[in-house]
């Protein structure tokens, strides 16, 4: 084999990589965008049992395609406070048995000999893909399109990797070079600095399958390295939990030992079968003979599962053993310091769940902002701060989930969503700072409050009463739009609006019964001040709810 012939198989490999690496990135992006939007709710079901945690676990990356992704996402969860440490560990345990399709979809894809090629005929339907991608106008007909482009585009980098090694597989002295890595600790070494190079065990396990039926590396070269990609998929966990919460670094930390410890098992057995003579390579040859691309698939699934057979009935101990690892230290910061409650950046590989969850966060704003609100009618109507320091701390919250989620929805703009989701992300923004102006007029009526005590005044019985029955009618106004918010409910916007145009006519009211309260002398001019201005900010509150309510009219 001629130079020349070497550097174009050089290049065919990487360019195989290359277009598997895009593949398994397209099928996972348009299959998150289809089927992410219920993972939260089958998250939500993992409590019920470890084996539905793991059976949720596998469905979610079979269904996205990405161990990685699952985990960053459960990580995301454990962050948030979403889920528990059991929920995530099985979870995590289920995404490895679910990443092991690839590594099938990989055999069944080299199966051919005298027939044509089943690779070939997957790989048309990247063709079929992309002609819909072309001609297709509907987000969903498009979606469909990306995940058959990406499946027929995982066939055609296959058969690229295929041929090139195909050609190393002629050389002697690559041949020879390979055969001199026989350790298996070193082969596990080896899978797990490659897999963190590329970021994906599915293309290692891929690439190892490949390598094993064209004669490049042997078997048990193939069982060991891929025993290895099980630990380099890690990298991104790990690097996902540095980041985060304890409870995040927890649930990464989980994902390695996990992973270890299977690797650590099947070391010892395999050290054990050699002992006696014979070895992986040898059992699974015997168990699918003349089907060098079942072998390695069937040893890899039959690891996955084995290793969640193994750890699934030490899940608690696990959980004791990572929480000893990462202990509850005291924070730097106070308890209440201000945090985003519901999202988490790492959210941000799910763009459809991080929607949701921005509503949620949103929906949490609103909570916090009425809060204040009452806090801040309660002061001014008894002149009592025994609850000021809740309601300074309530505005930092705002303050700070005003700013923190504005950012974080600019990011996931960026990310492939729906026109739906796009559109209701860009009225999201003005949510936030509606809700955020709520905290501001709550502070301006303990201010009035301030005003009211340095001037050794208090309001009458009769204009106690008018606030706290304009009070009842935040609350109810409130009421309404958030479930015209949370359900989109149309009905319950109107009776919002409703509930609006009352507070304007009993404010009105109120402006007229101040005057005459100052006619007759009951009220004084300093005081009537304060409560004119209480009444123009209430308004205002109502005004900004109506605003957060009415944004469900653009989503359609």
């Amino acid at each position: 084999m001629d130079a020349v012939t070497i550097a174009t198989s050089v290049l065919t490999l990487v360019a195989g990589v290359g277009i598997f690496l895009i593949a398994c990135s397209m099928m996972s992006t348009n299959l998150e965008a289809l089927g992410s939007r219920k993972l939260k709710a089958l998250f939500s079901k993992t409590s019920k049992s470890k084996l539905l945690g793991v059976g949720v676990g596998a469905a979610a990356t079979a269904a996205i395609q990405s161990s990685s992704a699952t985990t960053v996402m459960v990580i995301g969860f454990v962050n948030a406070g979403i889920m528990s440490l059991t929920q995530a560990a099985t979870v995590i345990f289920g995404a490895n048995i679910g990443t092991t399709i690839t590594g099938q979809l990989v055999a069944l894809g080299l199966f051919g000999g005298n027939s044509i090629s089943s690779s070939v005929v997957f790989a048309a339907f990247a063709g079929i893909g992309a002609f819909i991608l072309m001609f297709a106008k509907k987000d969903v007909a498009q979606k469909i399109g990306g995940i058959l482009a990406g499946f027929g585009s995982l066939f055609v980098g296959l058969s690229m990797m295929s041929g090139a090694m195909g050609h190393f597989s002629e050389l002697d002295s690559v041949k020879q070079f390979l055969a001199m890595f026989e350790n298996p600790l070193l082969l596990v070494v080896i899978g797990m600095a490659l897999t963190a190079v590329v970021q994906s065990s599915s293309v290692m396990t891929s690439m190892a399958i490949t390598m094993v039926v064209t004669g490049l590396i042997s078997l048990d070269q193939g069982i060991y390295i891929t025993m290895g990609s099980n630990v380099g998929t890690c990298v991104t966990a790990l690097i996902a939990g540095l980041t985060s919460t304890k409870n995040a670094k927890r649930t990464a930390l989980i994902h390695l030992i996990f992973n270890m410890s299977g690797v650590i098992v099947f070391m010892l057995l395999g050290m054990f079968l050699r002992l006696g003579g014979t070895s992986y390579g040898s059992l699974f040859t015997a168990m699918f003979p003349h089907a060098p691309q079942l072998q390695l698939s069937m040893f890899h699934t039959i690891f996955n599962v084995a290793t969640v057979l193994i750890v699934l009935p030490l899940t608690g101990l696990l959980v004791k053993l990572v929480t000893k690892i990462v202990p509850d230290k005291p924070d730097k910061q106070p308890s209440d310091a201000p945090r985003l409650n519901f999202v988490d950046e790492h959210m941000l590989v799910t763009p459809p769940i991080a929607v949701k969850q921005t509503k949620s966060e949103i929906l949490g704003m609103a909570d916090i902002a009425l809060r204040n609100f009452d806090i801040a009618c309660e002061i001014i109507s008894t002149l009592d701060y025994k609850n000021i320091d809740a309601f300074r701390a309530n505005e930092k919250k705002l303050d700070f989930i005003n700013k923190e989620l504005a950012k974080f929805i600019v990011r996931l703009l960026k990310a492939d969503l729906n026109d739906k989701d796009r559109l209701y992300l860009s009225t999201a923004i003005r949510s936030t700072t509606d809700l955020e102006r709520i905290g501001d007029y709550a502070e301006n009526i303990v201010e009035y409050a301030d005003n009211l005590k340095a001037a050794e005044q208090v309001f009458s019985p009769d204009a106690l009463k008018e606030l706290a029955d304009l009070r009842a009618l935040v609350h109810k106004l409130f009421g309404h739009a958030v479930n015209a918010y949370k359900f989109n409910d149309r009905t319950a916007l109107a009776e919002a609006y409703n509930v609006e145009d009352e507070i304007d006519r009993v404010t009105e009211r109120m402006t007229e019964n101040h005057i005459a309260r100052l006619n007759d002398g009951t009220c004084t001019p300093d005081v009537g001040a304060q409560y004119l201005s209480l009444t123009a900010n209430v308004e205002r509150i109502a005004d900004h709810m109506i605003n957060v309510a009415k944004t469900i009219k653009a989503q359609g």
